[in-house]
């Protein structure tokens, strides 16, 4: 059903309608549109645009309009350009022609872009619940993990040695902020668009203020023509998500990494494996290659819309209409891929030994030697060249750190003495570092009781804000 027409005087060519046509991805708006249809209906009859008595008649098409849509006995057909002239063509199917007195006052520009948005903030919430379950994993897996003592790697190189927790800590601390973004953003976009029209605003929809707060919003926005044409809002959730998926992808290089058999430091549950068509001997890491492969859907879906808002003119322009299909893959590619990955994250079964086997090995304990000397007032930058001489000294003798004699260190140097044997291990030097952000095992266990503090703080945030919005839209 064309929601446009009078003025023409023929049909569009069918490769017009075809390319024009978007109900079969805009489809996943209905329920958003039926909860917007009976806010603006509300403003109607308040206004006496609609009598009292045809507002409850069509209040009780919209609601029964959303039942059938819920149950799947009502869907769009091949005659139904977008989801707005779909639902009008069931309300009029039920209640007559009186269902088209719903159409005053408002335009599919601010239409669409409030059922958008009540679609993204049910659905961010969503993603934002899988990411604390996520979290949740991590933080059980680092806190069993907290006195397994591990390499730490920059470069893929030995670096020095770390608390295998605070390894794992480190994603939790990166998908909490993917929350936190989650939030912001609904701080930031929970204003309402509807009450704009095309683009200049109604007269027959006085008091915006009124839907806006029906719907849940925190208020209207000022400008009619920015509402209609603002699309921040989507590019903003896009970049949310994309960030969210380039902190998977990380997980999934490292679990890919880590179970390898020169690693052997995870196992990942067969229920998260899967195995080759051709060797039987297989179990492959996919959970873990699928977060880091699909990452780039969700790179690839931000820079999309937002090569179709570069220069776009103000107000509504159809170009707008390429911006839902982006939001729609990448909501639907996390909440596919956030409760797999966190069923492999919650079943890994780590290996200790292996991950403790090599953390003095690479030398990793040589910066030791240099905040030895640096406490004993020597200048770093000769403290750094100090140690890495006995660096070069162990390579040449086929030596650790730890095996230098006396003589050996105070050839190098006078101030190292024996006591200095006491700091080249791996569990001294982790000890060492007692700072609030420190590897020490007192620090990463505080590090993740925190952790649990605030996922227990962002999953009740998460729950609120669902509570509140889903009383707010029951049609």
């Amino acid at each position: 059903m064309a929601l446009w027409g009078g003025r023409f005087s023929s049909e569009p060519a069918d490769s017009v309608a075809a390319l024009s046509r978007s109900v079969d991805f805009d489809w996943r708006l209905a329920p958003y549109d039926i909860k917007v249809n009976l806010a603006h209906l509300d403003g109607l009859v308040a206004s006496g645009v609609i009598a009292s008595g045809n507002g409850e008649v069509i209040r009780a098409g919209l609601k029964a309009l959303s039942t059938e849509i819920i149950a799947g006995k009502f869907t769009y057909n091949d005659s139904d350009e977008d989801v707005h002239s779909a639902i009008e063509r069931g309300l009029i199917a039920k209640i007559g022609a009186i269902g088209g007195a719903l159409r005053a006052g408002r335009s599919r520009n601010d239409l669409v872009v409030t059922d958008f948005k009540l679609y993204l903030i049910d659905h961010l919430l969503e993603v934002a619940s899988l990411t604390t379950d996520l979290v949740s994993a991590f933080n059980q897996q680092s806190a069993a993990l907290v006195e397994v003592i591990a390499p730490g790697f920059t470069h893929l190189q030995h670096a020095q040695p770390i608390v295998f927790g605070h390894e794992l800590a480190k994603h939790s601390q990166a998908l909490l902020r993917d929350v936190d973004r989650i939030g912001d953003w609904l701080v930031r976009n929970n204003f309402s668009p509807l009450g704009s029209g095309a683009l200049a605003g109604s007269g027959l929809q006085p008091n915006p203020e009124s839907s806006a707060d029906t719907l849940g919003f925190d208020g209207v926005l000022a400008n009619s023509i920015d509402a209609v044409s603002d699309r921040d809002f989507a590019a903003e959730a896009l970049f949310v998500m994309a960030m969210l998926g380039v902190h998977l992808s990380r997980i999934g290089e490292e679990f890919t990494i880590w179970s390898t058999t020169e690693f052997k430091w995870v196992v990942i549950d067969d229920a998260y494996s899967t195995g080759s068509s051709i060797m039987p001997q297989k179990k492959n890491p996919d959970i873990a290659e699928l977060a880091r492969g699909k990452s780039g859907r969700l790179i690839g879906n931000l820079t999309a819309l937002l090569a179709v808002l570069k220069g776009l003119p103000f107000a509504y322009n159809r170009d707008l209409q390429e911006d839902k299909e982006p939001i729609f893959d990448s909501v639907e590619t996390l909440l596919v891929l956030l409760p797999a990955l966190t069923g492999m994250v919650e079943t890994a079964k780590f290996n200790g030994a292996n991950i403790s086997s090599g953390a003095h090995s690479g030398y990793a304990l040589a910066t030791e030697i240099a905040d030895y000397l640096a406490k004993k007032s020597v200048p770093f930058a000769q403290a750094h060249e100090v140690a890495g001489e006995c660096v070069r000294l162990c390579e040449s003798a086929g030596i650790e750190l730890y095996e230098l004699s006396d003589d050996q260190l105070k050839a190098i140097h006078p101030e190292l003495k024996s006591d200095l044997k006491e700091l080249l291990t791996t569990q001294g030097a982790v000890a060492s570092r007692t700072s609030s952000l420190g590897t020490s095992i007192s620090s990463v266990t505080k590090q993740i009781a925190d952790l649990k503090n605030a996922t227990k703080e962002a999953k009740s945030w998460i729950s609120n804000e669902v509570e509140r919005f889903s009383g707010m839209m029951k049609p």
